[in-house]
């Protein structure tokens, strides 16, 4: 089947050199690659999960308050957003086989000291330093990686890739919860530590062969073939830092519910197991909704993905506004967990559709970095407006203002797009 369009009409190139139907772009050894991607996201996310599930056995053995014991996963998440970019200009110049190497070696270092810590601020240094970027290594990065080997299937194939970051929720913390039952914490830490280098290792060298997608160089083709260094009119920088304000935002309005949601079924009187299995079918629904909206994605493009993920998730928040009952809440998660789930991944396409591949890393990484503290930030702030209000009502509507400063930036970036559908 011949290409809608071709490779050179986006500015990309494939690697002569390279057998197109046994290695390149959309062959089946690229899904090969996407589900190597997969399996590894789904481990090294276990960073973000262990922190959380542990945390009550932490805080009983080292006798601090839940503030302090809190702490690690502050600092686990600051890790892993400056560690993306990091992990990600890494990937740019030498390959994603060595960002991935390393963050296996600093999360089963990170683990190990973890397991190993004698105070709670070793503990804490081990999951900021090594923990939380060990595991940045297997999100963003490979994010923008996975994006370099397909070109018409590129919105499915990130959002498939995307899902392991759910995934990682969905299946550790059961499991880190059942070991910390049975041997405790710092054996369970230890395990991790094993199982990570012995899983991620081999799978990291699976990714070895460089990706067919290359930049072209100027002069070797047309001007439509190359990238302009004025995307969507705007200068680079610009348009990076507008990505990265909406990433920001979004996911300010995006921790409202994920972060506060088991609390505030607890202020309701459900109690915090209906929280939990709420945010438990949140996630389950952000599985499908990240495949679904690829599927659009590829249809429509990021901008436009963006601005839809983005206006459905703010329909989402302002449902929690008028309902509160049991059944209502249920429902709200599961449209909240369909509607905001293509939102992230869609950053990625869009860096790919108007940057060179060869900046993909560490473009996608400070986009993700800016997603990372969004929630960080978020999260916190629900929690002060409560403090100062005594109501979630108030939290809502501050994620619905940060909600509409994403909506207001994909809308004005949309039509610059359409403006310019030359840049686009």
């Amino acid at each position: 089947m011949e290409q809608s369009r071709s490779d050179e009409s986006l500015g990309i190139s494939v690697d002569k050199g390279m057998p197109r139907d046994a290695h390149g772009v959309e062959s089946s050894y690229a899904w090969m690659r996407l589900a190597v991607t997969l399996l590894l996201s789904t481990i090294g996310g276990v960073g973000m999960w262990s922190v959380v599930v542990a945390l009550p056995a932490v805080q009983a053995e080292f006798g601090v308050a839940r503030a302090d014991a809190s702490l690690p996963y502050t600092l686990t998440m600051i890790g892993f957003g400056i560690s993306s970019i990091v992990m990600g200009r890494l990937a740019d110049r030498f390959g994603i086989m060595v960002p991935v190497i390393l963050g296996t070696i600093a999360l089963a270092l990170g683990y190990a000291a973890a397991g190993s810590a004698s105070s709670l601020w070793q503990y804490t240094l081990a999951q900021g330093l090594l923990i939380g970027a060990g595991s940045a290594s297997t999100f963003a990065p490979l994010l923008a990686h996975t994006s370099l080997w397909f070109v018409r299937r590129r919105g499915i194939a990130v959002a498939i890739f995307a899902s392991g970051n759910y995934l990682a929720g969905t299946v550790w913390p059961p499991i880190v919860q059942h070991f910390i039952q049975s041997v405790g914490w710092r054996h369970t830490y230890l395990g991790i530590a094993v199982f990570c280098a012995v899983s991620m290792l081999p799978l990291a060298f699976v990714l070895r062969r460089p990706p067919p997608i290359i930049e072209l160089q100027p002069g070797r083709a047309g001007p439509s073939a190359s990238f302009s260094e004025r995307p969507l009119g705007l200068s680079k920088r610009a348009l990076q830092t507008l990505l990265i304000i909406a990433g920001l935002s979004c996911c300010v309005a995006m921790s409202m519910p994920q972060v506060h949601l088991v609390a505030y079924c607890g202020d309701l009187g459900y109690g915090p197991t209906r929280g939990a299995q709420m945010l438990s079918l949140m996630l389950a629904c952000g599985i499908v909704s990240r495949i679904s909206f690829g599927f659009i994605c590829d249809r429509i493009g990021g901008l436009r993905t963006l601005l839809l993920g983005s206006a459905l998730q703010g329909v989402a928040l302002l449902m929690f506004l008028p309902f509160n009952g049991l059944t209502s809440l249920y429902v709200i998660s599961a449209l909240f967990g369909l509607f905001q789930g293509g939102i992230v991944p869609s950053y990625a396409i869009i860096v790919r559709e108007h940057f060179p591949p060869a900046e993909a890393g560490a473009r996608v990484g400070a986009v993700i970095t800016a997603t990372l503290f969004g929630m960080a930030l978020g999260g916190w702030m629900s929690g002060a407006v409560f403090d100062l209000t005594g109501s979630y009502r108030a939290a809502f509507v501050n994620g619905l203002l940060w909600n509409l400063v994403n909506v207001s930036i994909a809308l004005w970036l949309l039509r610059q797009a359409t403006l310019r559908p030359s840049l686009a």
